[in-house]
Parts: structure tokens; C-alpha cells; sequence
């Protein structure tokens, strides 16, 4: 990698301190009580760790040792038994939470349906038991490809129940990508569905399996379990493949949760890069559930009076965790909706926060930007006073989208929690926690309770404050990924030896780019892939599209660079408007003259394109580096699994 030094020139003085009445019943309640626990953890996190596993958890048996640390392989609650699926539904069958609801279930064409804390341990356990009798045993890997429906979390929690490791690939992925990743798990069984609902279209998954396991391309696979969802026709492979309504007939809705080693692998959860197959992310049990869990709690402010959505897939590590693991293991009320906004309700989030009287919402920065670009309108008609706690997960997030997040969705009376973490560290890792940390809009803010993060440079050196660096986690944590399946190595190059050791201390490269200001706040640049150079200066990208969304023509925006002779790489930023603006000469002069005034000179874009709609993944995120190839007029390379509409590349091109 390059030098580290990123400009830091676009400044945020905004600041939003926490109600007091929020302050007054939150879990921690004021600044000094999250700095006299964070300076605890610090000073001693295993003592810490401790005892929240002692007081959070349930544990078939105690550990021994509280971190095992052959750096950087980690181990925590050395030989402690626990079941996570124990843990999130068992523990709360003795008190009045057997019958509180557990999952609420919105379905896109409008069907939904509630399970309680009783109903989903019955379904889980048959389930579970319908596994043993397809022999999956302890240890097996089971593919999950499921539309958002309640069988996906019933799937990963008997599987986490009976010990058998779940690989979720999310619904949206190709043939070819599930067949890279249940060939590198091998997995035994798949549970998919004849079909998902998204968009007001049918999503053929069944059909995509099918493909998948072709002539015999994944010999481990021996059975195929098929979820009835859209009703459409599909093909079924006799012997191979079973309708899960039938297994499950006169199944035992009673299993015993299997009693797990702590360091027992819980998942296997597929990240892809650039180039080369996915990486198998590995979490293990008790470290996982424990901190999912806290953080969960304490984050969100999670109360048993709660009703919770996170709007994230099971597919991706936000639905692992803030879906399925974190709220139920805490005995909350979780929400799944199987839609996403389309055509035919732009509206329907604030639908389904009208509905159920939603109290904590977690979503995206480019939904929030997608929601900017349809119109206040939407969510105005819509009675959102139940709302209490806001949260933006996935990419840092443009303060003049926090702040119409903060405005219209929050009515200025809701706490913002935005999160930094990655499918890598099982869970948030810096956030404000909202009780009692005032926030900055487009900043992280500070590191949970027991996370040592700072900013270095490649030595490993802290930077000064506010110079940009890499982001660092200076010691291990409970929730933090084992290895990347089958391939130790590649774990300790791609996250332990970027930055060297010092004194024997190895230090996690997060591969983004940040700075601390002079609060201690973190703030987030992007991944250093998309850092620019222009003219010996290295902007983050985050920074310059910040700028352009904080004019009021703007919706969203990606900055890219495209090679030049004179400056080393010049600034070219994709565009979308909002709904009253058109695109024209005299706009892109303006909006390069904004971002003058806002960043400087050097900032200033050489190219504004003008687009309809971006090149994302499934999960909402920008694929920057499509539009770098697009920019500098290359052919388009790379992994392009994850992309979530290919028509938009298609456009793009021609636009070029």
C-alpha cells in the first residue's frame, strides 16, 4: 500500500447532544458512565468480558480461561459450553416472554405473520429434528439460500441448535456464486425456496439452486429442503429434494440444545473481493453470541417494551446479528420484512414502521439517500411518532443525508446510532452509544466498550489528530472472526500483517481509511482502494461526495478517479438528482463550484456524470469500483456477483 496521509479538509461542527429523558432511562446514561466503562475495559478487558458472559449469557458449563491469544489466532472462553440457539429462544420460555412476540413478519405482496418466543422455539426445534433425520450431524455445514421469510432464521437457529454450522448465501446471488460457496463449505443440505418476493417480482431460487448443483458440480451436497413461498412451478429432484411442510409433519417439537465449545464454529459467511473466490469469514459461538448480544442491547437501548426492525438481509452479517442473533438472544420483538421500495410503494418502510408502531429502525445510507430522492411526501403521510431511536449501518453516511434522516424520519426528537463494524468483527465496533455520547453527523464517534481502535500509519504509528491513517483495532475482541475457512494464511495476510507488530502487539487492519478529530471522534473515510491521489493530495472519496449531496440538487453521489498525466488522477463524479432537477451544463458548473466552496480547489471534480441510479450490491452498497473502470474508459472486471440491477452498468456504458 501507498503512504497513508488522506486530506481531512471537509469540516463538521454540528453537534447533537442527547435528550435527557432519553438519557434518564437508557442503559448508559451519561458521557462519564460510558467513559468510566470504557477506561474499565480498557485497563482490564478480559475481567470485562467476563463478567458480562457471567451476567448476560447462559452457559451450560464455565471456561476455563477467558482469551487464549496466539496472535492472531484468538480463542475466548477457553472450553466454556454454551448453545446460542439456547440462548436466544430456551432462556426465555420460564417468564412472561414465552408469549411476547419474537419475530413480526411482513411479507412483500402484504401477507405477515407473528411468532412468539413459544411459537418460534417449536418451529426451530422441528426443524432442527427434521436435520438429524436427514443426517446432519454436529459439525455438518448447511447452505441457507432463503427469501426474507420467518424459515430463514428457523433454519439458522436449528441449525446453530443441533451444532451444525449454517452458510447463508443471500437470495440475490447468482448459480454460479452459490456454487462457489457451497462447493468451498461443503456443505451436506441447502434450504432454499420455490421462490422470494422482491420488487414486486418473483425471484426464482429454487431454479437458481438447481443450476447450482448441476452435474453434480457439489458432489457434498446430498439434500435439497424447499420452502413453499410464491407457489410457483418448479422442479423437484427425487430423493434429493424435499417440501419442508412435508418433513416437518408429526416431527418432535422438542430438541435438546447441543451443549457447544465455546470456539465451535457458529457460521461461515462469504465475503467477495475484486478478484479471487470469496472469502470464508468463520465465527464461533460463545465470543459471537456474547457480543452480538451486548452490543445489541446497549446500543440500541433495547427494552423489552421494543419493537425493533433492522432492514438488512439474513444474507449479510447485519442480518446475522441484528436480525436474528443480537435481538433474540436479548428476548426482543424483531421485525423481517421480505420487501424493499419499489414502483408500487415507495412508502413501504413507513408502512410497516406505522404498523407495528416500530420503536428502533436500522438502515442503510443509500437507502436513506434512496428515500431523499422519492420525496419527503412519503414518509409525512405516515404517523412515525413511534420511532425513538434511529441507527445507519453499511458505509459512512453523508451528513446532509443525517441530517434529513435526522429531520424528517426522526422528527429531531430521535438519537442517531451510526455504526462502523464489518462481517469481520461480528459486530459494531465504534458508535455512539445513545444515551450518552453527543453525536456529529457523518461520524462514527467513539469505540464500544472494550474495542481499542485508533488511526496509524503503515508503521503502526497513531497519527496526529485529524490527519487521516488507517483504522486499527489495537487488541482482540470476543466478536471478532477465527479465521477465513480452510485457509489460515490467507487470514493473517489480509487483516494482521499490513501493519507490522509492535512489541509483539499485532494489530487488525480494517482497510479503511479515517481519521480522529480532536473530540476523539472517528471519522470514516471509505476503503483505502478508494482513496484518490490528485496532485500529490489523497482525498477520501467520502469526503467530496459529502460535499455534493449536501447540495440541493444532489441525491447520491460516488467519486471515482480516472487516471491523468498532469495530477496523477483526476476527480469524476456520478450523479443523481433529486426529482425537480435535470441534468445540464450550467448544473455540473455549479455543482463543481459547490464543492470548491465546500472541500477546495483541489477537490474540484474534472467530470460530473449524470445517472439515473448507481452500480450497487445487493446489501445497498456502491460498487466504486465498476465506476473506476467506467471512468477511465475500461473494460469492466472483476467479481460482479454481488451486483444488485445489471441494467444500470448497461446504461452507464452507453452514457459513456
Amino acid at each position: 500500500m501507498s503512504q497513508p496521509t488522506i486530506e481531512s479538509i471537509l469540516q463538521e461542527k454540528r453537534l447533537f447532544h442527547p435528550h435527557s429523558d432519553f438519557s434518564q432511562s437508557a442503559h448508559i446514561s451519561s458521557l462519564e458512565d460510558y467513559q468510566r466503562i470504557y477506561e474499565e475495559a480498557k485497563a482490564d478487558p478480559q475481567a470485562f468480558w467476563a463478567k458480562l458472559a457471567e451476567t448476560e449469557l447462559d452457559w451450560f458449563a464455565p471456561w476455563d480461561k477467558v482469551l487464549d491469544w496466539q496472535a492472531p489466532f484468538a480463542k475466548w472462553f477457553v472450553n466454556g459450553k454454551i448453545n446460542i440457539s439456547y440462548n436466544c429462544l430456551d432462556r426465555h420460555l420460564n417468564n412472561w416472554r414465552k408469549n411476547k412476540a419474537a419475530l413480526i413478519w411482513e411479507g412483500e405482496p402484504g401477507d405477515s405473520r407473528t411468532l412468539t418466543y413459544s411459537q418460534l422455539y417449536r418451529e426451530v426445534c422441528q426443524f432442527a429434528n427434521v436435520l438429524k433425520q436427514l443426517g446432519v450431524k454436529k459439525g455438518d455445514r448447511v447452505g441457507i439460500y432463503m427469501p426474507m421469510i420467518p424459515e430463514a432464521a428457523i433454519a439458522m437457529l436449528a441449525c446453530a441448535r443441533i451444532g451444525a454450522p449454517h452458510s447463508v448465501v443471500f437470495g440475490g446471488f447468482s448459480a454460479e456464486a452459490l456454487r462457489d460457496r457451497l462447493n468451498d463449505a461443503a456443505a451436506k443440505v441447502v434450504v432454499t425456496a420455490d421462490g422470494g418476493w422482491r420488487k414486486d417480482a418473483i425471484v426464482p431460487l429454487k431454479e437458481q439452486v438447481d443450476k447450482a448443483l448441476a452435474d453434480d458440480a457439489v458432489p457434498s451436497v446430498t439434500d435439497v429442503l424447499v420452502v413453499q413461498r410464491t407457489k410457483q412451478k418448479i422442479s423437484m429432484s427425487v430423493g434429493r429434494d424435499h417440501w419442508w411442510h412435508d418433513l416437518q409433519q408429526g416431527v418432535s417439537a422438542h430438541c435438546p440444545a447441543e451443549p457447544m465449545d465455546s470456539e465451535d464454529m457458529l457460521f461461515v459467511l462469504y465475503t467477495s473481493g475484486s478478484t479471487g473466490k470469496p472469502k470464508g469469514v468463520v465465527h464461533t459461538t460463545g465470543g459471537y453470541n456474547l457480543y452480538s448480544h451486548i452490543t445489541t442491547k446497549w446500543i440500541f437501548d433495547l427494552k423489552d417494551t421494543d419493537v425493533y426492525w433492522c432492514t438488512a438481509d439474513v444474507g449479510w452479517i447485519t442480518g446475522h446479528s441484528y436480525i436474528v442473533y443480537g435481538p433474540l438472544s436479548n428476548g426482543a420483538t424483531t421485525v423481517m420484512y421480505e420487501g424493499a421500495p419499489r414502483a408500487s410503494n415507495l412508502g413501504c418502510f413507513w408502512d410497516v414502521i406505522e404498523k407495528y408502531g416500530v420503536n428502533i429502525f436500522y438502515t442503510a445510507p443509500t437507502a436513506i439517500r434512496a428515500f431523499i430522492k422519492m420525496g419527503e411526501h412519503h414518509p409525512k403521510s405516515r404517523n412515525l411518532s413511534s420511532l425513538r431511536l434511529l441507527g445507519t449501518v453499511g458505509e459512512p453516511i453523508n451528513p446532509e443525508a443525517w441530517m434529513w434522516y435526522h429531520k424528517i424520519i426522526g422528527g429531531e426528537r430521535c438519537p442517531i446510532v451510526d455504526t462502523w463494524w464489518q462481517t469481520e468483527t461480528g459486530g459494531i465496533m465504534i458508535t455512539p452509544l445513545p444515551g450518552a455520547i453527543a453525536t456529529k453527523p457523518g461520524s462514527a464517534t467513539k469505540p464500544f466498550p472494550g474495542i481499542i481502535a485508533d488511526v496509524v500509519d503503515l508503521e503502526g504509528n497513531t497519527v496526529p489528530e485529524n490527519e487521516g491513517g488507517y483504522l486499527a483495532i489495537r487488541h482482540p475482541w470476543p466478536g471478532m472472526m477465527r479465521t477465513v475457512y480452510g485457509d489460515p494464511e490467507r487470514f493473517r495476510r489480509t487483516y494482521w500483517e499490513h501493519i507490522p507488530p509492535q512489541n509483539g502487539n499485532y494489530t487488525y487492519f480494517a482497510g479503511d481509511g479515517a481519521r480522529k478529530d480532536e473530540d476523539g471522534y472517528f471519522w470514516v473515510m471509505g476503503r483505502v482502494d478508494d482513496v484518490l491521489n490528485v496532485s500529490g493530495h489523497r482525498l477520501g472519496t467520502m469526503e467530496v461526495e459529502s460535499a455534493l449531496v449536501s447540495h440541493p440538487a444532489v441525491a447520491e453521489a460516488a467519486v471515482v478517479g480516472k487516471p491523468d498525466d498532469l495530477k496523477g488522477e483526476e476527480v469524476v463524479a456520478f450523479v443523481t438528482l433529486e426529482g425537480s432537477f435535470q441534468p445540464s451544463e450550467e448544473l455540473s458548473k455549479e455543482l463543481k463550484k459547490h464543492v470548491v466552496s465546500e472541500i477546495g480547489a483541489i477537490a474540484r471534480p474534472g467530470e460530473i456524470r449524470f445517472t439515473d441510479a448507481l452500480p450497487k450490491t445487493r446489501s445497498g452498497k456502491i460498487m466504486r469500483r465498476l465506476l473506476r473502470n467506467l471512468a477511465a474508459g475500461q473494460e469492466v472486471s472483476g467479481d460482479t456477483s454481488t451486483l444488485e440491477d445489471r441494467s444500470v452498468l448497461d446504461k452507464l456504458r452507453e452514457g459513456a
